[in-house]
């Protein structure tokens, strides 16, 4: 059995009450894991050309205050 298997097998049994708990601690472990993904992406300038489009925009005016 997959390891991925074992732990939905694992949450199915899991109580409400323990189900809660985890789903608070898996949002904030894959909001970190998304974190460290984006960090390491700017930080090896995969998103310098998104960034650049976007400042182009603002300077000609393409962009709509909120």
């Amino acid at each position: 059995m997959s390891i991925v298997r074992e732990i939905k097998d694992a949450v199915r049994q899991l109580e409400p009450e323990d189900l809660a708990a985890f789903r608070v601690w898996f949002a904030e472990f894959d909001a970190s894991v998304w974190d460290r993904q984006l960090e390491e992406d700017v930080a090896a300038g995969r998103l310098d050309q998104l960034a650049e489009e976007a400042l182009q925009d603002l300077r000609e005016g393409c962009c709509t205050d909120l």
